[in-house]
């Protein structure tokens, strides 16, 4: 058995276990020394093969197997071997300092999120070796030793002078070590300064957990040891790492290596840091495709386009918001929906939940806002008589600025200034969420005009008149409902006028009747939907027959039954909403 004590870690810790002396048979540059042999001398490589040649000529070489399979470090730059090689080095005695880094986060001082990467960190410093800090390397933080002329070792701190004679150790710090200092070193340290009492400890550390040990851990032990037992932070929120669209690792050779620069002059530094906040999900990696930077530039555009309609209608910030009474329902669902947008947002902003609180702020800016508030508020921006709406909407745009700052920073305080005339968002308030806006009433109202909306827009596709189209229509609901039949007519084309109905759609207990005449001719689209009816039911009945038949069943692959299972699905849909039709067309 071949045991290279001085040249092999697994072999070095074997031979600390048994005591096995440590031969050093090569030098710093890679030639041998110190065999007593005819080898010495010979560069590494050449030894390698005199060593095969010698071996040979004594006999002691009876068969080869080549090629074989070899495990050999090699250097990331230059692709030279690496040859471990036993060495003087400066270590760090790491564990009372290992343990009192663990008994931070153990007694709670310091907290890991998410909670489930706080055993990795445990794994670590409950059984971290002894750290070597020294580097032969040409650029870094000199190690503070010198030596005497008759082999004295000192160290020399700030501030002090080694005296003469002595010359200074060539190695520098690790440079780990280096950035372990960073939470006190930068603050002035070691001098009791003012920075050091302000801002020392910090709060929370953001950073990848691929670096939890070699960074977070480090900078555990430093803290606690140097700052007089005050851990750096008190909480570290790991996040996940960046990678191609596919989840696949980022790296030259694969050439999947996005350069955010790019996505930036492309789409804007908004979109790509909304688009990173919006997949960070805590300790998880993220996949990062163009398309979903393309839809937060979408986002961003959406936000200008609704500012600017609100400068245009006269949204303002001036004086309070008009008392609840003068609010028609769908300023009051608006405010509701914002109270309640902010207190989830600021909630999970507080919880390092980034992803979940961009969502939450996205679809409430994008949907609740734009796509229907708006919409709905159109007709009475367009008659003259918004007064009360023009200024929920310039609070509302004013708090969705606020609270998309952090993640959205110059789209957002280019519009809230536009819309405030402020000096700067970057310092204006956090918002508050006002429970007293909260409104049930005015949401349900709101849901029932939702629900109206998306089935008359569906009933008009379905039936094949175009968006721009007016029809005769008359909406049956109770008077809350109809109170707001004006901004629905407005956003669905429909005249309030008096008719014959032809067609009709009915959502729950409220109904909407059209006059088709003249618009769709009724037999051809009856004609049409029955026959995509009997078509429907062909299929769903195939699929049926399929499902029943066990020996079809017992041989089929589960991807296929499920397949079809979901054509089935499909198709019931499908029979179900050309029913509906069929029964609307009179």
């Amino acid at each position: 058995m071949k045991v290279t004590a001085a040249h092999d870690p697994n072999d070095f810790e074997m031979a600390v276990r048994h005591n096995i002396p440590f031969v050093v048979i090569m030098n710093e540059h890679g030639v041998m020394a110190g065999t007593g042999t005819e080898f010495d001398g010979m560069d590494r490589f050449d030894a390698r093969v005199a060593v095969v040649a010698k071996l040979k000529e004594m006999g002691r070489i009876v068969a080869e197997k080549r090629p074989y399979i070899h495990a050999v470090g090699h250097c990331s730059r230059c692709d030279t071997t690496v040859e471990p090689r036993l060495s003087k080095q400066w270590f760090v005695k790491v564990a009372p300092l290992a343990k009192a880094a663990g008994d931070a986060v153990r007694d709670g001082r310091v907290k890991i999120e998410p909670a489930e990467l706080a055993p990795r960190y445990f794994e670590w410093v409950d059984n971290m070796h002894d750290w070597c800090i020294s580097r032969q390397l040409w650029w870094g933080h000199r190690i503070p030793v010198w030596y005497g002329p008759n082999e004295e070792v000192i160290v020399v701190g700030p501030g002090e002078s080694a005296p003469a004679g002595y010359t200074q150790d060539p190695d520098v710090l690790d440079t780990w070590f280096s950035s372990a200092l960073w939470p006190f070193s930068t603050l002035g340290w070691p001098n009791d300064t003012a920075d050091v009492k302000k801002f020392y400890p910090t709060s929370v550390l953001v950073t990848g957990y691929d670096i939890l040990f070699f960074w977070v851990a480090r900078m555990m032990l430093f803290g606690l040891f140097a700052m007089d037992g005050v851990p750096p932070f008190h909480t570290i929120v790991l996040h996940g790492l960046v990678r191609d669209q596919f989840g696949k690792k980022m790296s030259k050779s694969r050439g999947n290596v996005v350069d955010p620069l790019e996505f930036i002059d492309k789409y804007g530094a908004d979109a790509l840091r909304f688009t990173l906040a919006r997949g960070s999900n805590p300790g998880k990696d993220q996949a990062l495709a163009e398309d979903w930077i393309a839809g937060s530039r979408n986002f961003a555009t959406k936000l200008w386009n609704a500012t600017r309609f609100a400068m245009m209608n006269g949204a303002t910030i001036e004086g309070p918001l008009p008392s609840t009474d003068s609010l028609s329902d769908i300023d009051k669902w608006i405010l509701s929906r914002l109270a309640e947008t902010t207190s989830e947002f600021s909630s999970l902003i507080e919880s390092y939940e980034f992803s979940r609180a961009c969502e939450a702020i996205y679809h409430f800016a994008w949907d609740d806002l734009c796509d229907w508030y708006l919409e709905l508020s159109k007709e009475a921006f367009a008659s003259g008589n918004a007064a009360a709406s023009q200024r929920v909407l310039g609070h509302v745009l004013d708090t969705l600025f606020r609270l998309l700052h952090p993640v959205m920073p110059f789209i957002t305080e280019t519009l809230w200034m536009t819309l405030t005339g402020g000096e700067t968002l970057v310092t204006a308030a956090w918002p508050k969420a006002d429970s007293s806006h909260i409104n049930k009433e005015s949401e349900a109202l709101v849901g029932e005009l939702q629900k109206i909306i998306t089935e008359v827009r569906r009933f008009r596709n379905d039936q094949g008149v175009k968006p721009s189209q007016k029809i005769p229509g008359r909406i049956i609901a109770p008077d809350s409902v109809t109170a707001y039949s004006g901004a629905m007519a407005f956003l669905l084309k429909l005249e309030l006028t008096e008719f014959t109905p032809s067609a009709s759609v009915e959502i729950g207990s409220m109904k909407v009747e059209f006059d088709l005449s003249g618009t769709v001719d009724v037999v051809a689209e009856r004609a049409r939907l029955e026959k995509d009816l009997v078509t429907a039911q062909k299929d769903m009945k195939t699929a049926e027959v399929k499902l029943s038949n066990e020996g079809f069943m017992a041989k089929a692959p589960e991807n296929v039954v499920a397949e079809i299972k979901e054509r089935m699905a499909a198709t019931s849909a499908d029979i179900e909403r050309i029913t509906a039709q069929l029964a609307a067309l009179k």
